[in-house]
């Protein structure tokens, strides 16, 4: 079964389920990678805190526990991406909490060298396992199951149970919106590329979130997408940055785990506006980015294992937890604007959804107050909203509408 595949059918098993976060993030990358981790002797071969979730489970008996805290990842640390920020939130976690961590990278979803590698990791006495992309999510699932004196942390799924298997993931979209406000104020053309993976409601969020943000610093502005099938492909996404970049964009953007957008943006004198990581090291043109930080997090999770308090949770953090966030340019002419902006996110004054949209062909979705006045179902034809409702986190997390102002189609 392909990674897409699986995704979609695990979609839908989230939004029938009215299960907390549905997401899919990591990398398709197909280079064998040796692990890093000095206790684990894996043989792997490579392939958006919130209480609104799930309820808690009980906690965890223990107190004053040896914790040893253990990463698997789907593809290289070292990609700049989602899996570079998991283990720069695992460095920062062990500093934080003085646990031994370890960590597998290159370990692909859905076979044996997954299997492997936990169990490795089981043998070697490590009791926290954090597996952090969404093909791992089942077997994760059996693994908590049949090891109930090993906490498991899922990250960019949904499913749990009551004892020692918890999903995590954070509001991305938040800082995604602050990113376009950066776009719109950047772009001379009013044209704007999004280089994205797949047309899954992580994404279509994160892109609407975007075109929202540019809008409200430059209505004129619009956001094309440019769908790639892929999460982590360079050549695919690079050419399909210049795709964008030869229909007239100035601002490139992407929701991909390499920087090949911002490299064909350099190339072509455009801005690029990243994601996952900072990645002014690697792009010249980089102006800013929606990142990740797990440190916080994953030191909560390893904390309260140590300490016999951990309880499973579904976890959707945003801006004001730590776990999602944006550096504000000094650059941009829309600073202060978007300073002001992630500081009532943080408030709680503002939410990215609140208030009118529009969809892509001009039909209201919800009024002034934020009630649907059209039914939305997800991209799989499941019911997320009736009318009269209001917009909520279910709708967010089945969003499968492209807002005005995007031009590309949702089918990919």
């Amino acid at each position: 079964m392909t990674r897409k595949l699986r995704m979609v059918l695990a979609l839908f098993a989230i939004l029938t389920s009215f299960s907390m976060v549905a997401a899919a993030c990591g990398s398709d990358a197909d280079t064998a990678t040796e692990a890093d981790a000095e206790t684990a002797d894996s043989d792997a071969d490579a392939d958006e805190g919130s209480d609104d979730g799930a309820a808690d489970g009980d906690a965890m008996d223990g107190e004053g526990k040896d914790v040893k805290a253990a990463f698997i990842m789907v593809a290289p640390v070292g990609d700049a991406g989602w899996n570079f920020m998991h283990n720069e939130g695992r460095i920062g976690a062990e500093s934080a909490t003085g646990v031994e961590t370890a960590f597998v990278d290159g370990v692909a979803e859905g076979g044996a060298d997954f299997d492997n590698a936990v169990q490795q990791f089981i043998d070697d006495g490590f009791n926290v396992i954090f597996t952090t992309s969404f093909g791992y999510m089942d077997a994760t699932e059996k693994f908590a199951a049949d090891n109930p004196e090993v906490v498991f942390q899922h990250i960019s799924g949904f499913k749990m149970n009551d004892s020692n298997f918890g999903n995590s993931f954070g509001r991305m979209y938040q800082p995604r919106y602050i990113a376009g406000m950066a776009a719109g104020a950047a772009t001379e053309t009013n044209k704007i590329g999004y280089v994205a993976a797949f047309p899954i409601p992580e994404v279509i969020r994160g892109i609407n979130a975007f075109t929202l943000g540019a809008q409200a610093v430059n209505p004129d502005v619009e956001v094309e997408v440019n769908w790639t099938s892929t999460w982590f492909d360079p050549g695919v996404e690079g050419n399909a940055a210049q795709t964008l970049i030869d229909a007239g964009a100035d601002v490139l953007t992407m929701h991909q785990d390499s920087t090949a957008t911002g490299e064909v943006a350099t190339a072509a004198g455009a801005t690029f506006i990243g994601y996952h990581s900072d990645m002014s090291a690697q792009v010249d043109s980089y102006l800013t980015a929606p990142v990740w930080d797990w440190t916080e997090h994953y030191s909560d999770i390893i904390s309260s294992v140590q300490d016999g308090t951990f309880a499973p949770q579904a976890y959707w953090g945003g801006i004001a937890e730590g776990v999602v966030d944006i550096t504000v340019p000094d650059s941009s002419p829309a600073a202060a604007e978007m300073s002001s902006v992630r500081d009532q996110i943080i408030a709680g004054d503002f939410d990215v959804f609140e208030g009118e949209l529009f969809m892509q062909d001009g039909t209201q979705i919800t009024d002034a107050d934020g009630k649907l006045l059209i039914a939305l179902a997800d991209p799989f034809g499941n019911d997320i909203g009736a009318v009269g409702d209001q917009m909520n986190d279910g709708i967010l997390l089945g969003m499968g509408f492209f807002v005005q102002g995007v031009i590309g189609s949702t089918e990919g």
